[in-house]
C-alpha cells in the first residue's frame, strides 16, 4: 500500500511534468502565432483595398488580427464582417486597423489618425487587453477617456474579455468599470465580452483558446463575434432603412 508521503510524492511530480510540458508547448505556440502576425497583417491590408457601399472599421490588437485563428478571415472582425454581408443588401468593405501587440496608447498613436481619415459605417473597438499586464489604472482611465471622445456617436465598444485567473482578472474588473463609466459619458453603445467569455469557464478555457493559452481560436472568435452581433446588425438595418426612405419616391399629391 502506498503511504500518504508517497502518494504526495507521485502527485507533485506528476504536476511537474505538466507544468514543463505546458511551458514547452506554449513556447512552442507562442514562437508559431509570433510569425502568423506578418501573414495576417498583409491579409488585412489587402482586405483594405476591396470595394463595398458600406464600410466596415475595426479597432483593436491582435484579436482583430486572428493571432491564434486557423486563417487570418477567422478573426471576430472577419466573421462581423460576413455577419454585416449578409444582413444588409449592400456590399460591405473592411478595413481592420488593429495591431498585434496594440495597447490604449498604441491605439491612440498609431490607429487613430488612420481612423480619422475614415467615414465608418459601422465601428467596433475591443482593445485594452494588453494594457492588463502593466495595469495603472489612472493611464487606462485617462486613455479610455481619450479614445472615446475620438469615436463617431455609433462606435460599438466591447469590454475587455475575461482572464478568468487572479490577480490578472482582478485587473479587468476594474478596467471594465473605468470603461463602462467613460462609454456612459460619451453615450456609446457597450457590448459584454466579458460576461459572454466568463460565462465559458473552464470549458472556454480548455476549447476556445490557441496553444498559447491567450489568443482565442476558431471557436473563441466566433464567440466574440457573436457579442457584437446584435449591436452591428442594429446599426446596419438602421443605416439601410435611411438609404431606402432617401431613395424613395416623394409622395403624389
Amino acid at each position: 500500500m502506498l503511504t500518504t508521503g508517497v502518494l504526495l510524492a507521485l502527485a507533485t511530480a506528476g504536476i511537474a511534468l505538466w507544468w514543463r510540458w505546458l511551458a514547452r508547448r506554449q513556447h512552442y505556440w507562442r514562437t508559431a502565432l509570433a510569425e502568423s502576425i506578418p501573414v495576417n497583417s498583409a491579409y488585412w491590408r489587402a482586405q483594405r483595398a476591396g470595394s463595398g457601399e458600406l464600410l466596415y472599421v475595426a479597432i483593436g490588437d491582435s484579436a482583430a488580427q486572428g493571432i491564434g485563428a486557423s486563417r487570418p478571415g477567422h478573426s471576430y472582425v472577419g466573421f462581423v464582417a460576413r455577419a454585416l454581408a449578409t444582413a444588409s443588401t449592400r456590399p460591405i468593405r473592411t478595413v481592420n486597423l488593429g495591431i498585434s501587440g496594440a495597447t490604449l496608447r498604441i491605439a491612440l498613436d498609431d490607429e487613430l489618425p488612420v481612423l480619422s481619415r475614415l467615414s465608418p459605417d459601422v465601428l467596433t473597438v475591443c482593445i485594452g487587453a494588453n494594457d492588463i499586464a502593466d495595469f495603472d489604472p489612472t493611464r487606462f482611465d485617462h486613455e479610455i477617456r481619450e479614445l472615446f471622445a475620438a469615436l463617431p456617436d455609433h462606435a460599438i465598444v466591447a469590454d475587455l474579455p475575461s482572464f478568468y485567473f487572479p490577480p490578472a482578472q482582478g485587473r479587468v474588473r476594474t478596467a471594465n468599470r473605468l470603461l463602462r463609466a467613460a462609454a456612459a459619458e460619451r453615450g456609446l453603445t457597450v457590448v459584454p465580452l466579458f460576461a459572454r467569455t466568463n460565462r465559458q469557464g473552464m470549458w472556454g478555457v480548455s476549447t476556445q483558446f490557441a496553444g498559447d493559452l491567450f489568443h482565442p481560436n476558431d471557436r473563441g472568435y466566433r464567440i466574440w463575434a457573436d457579442v457584437f452581433r446584435p449591436a452591428v446588425e442594429a446599426r446596419v438595418a438602421a443605416l439601410d432603412a435611411a438609404a431606402a426612405a432617401v431613395a424613395a419616391p416623394p409622395p403624389v399629391e
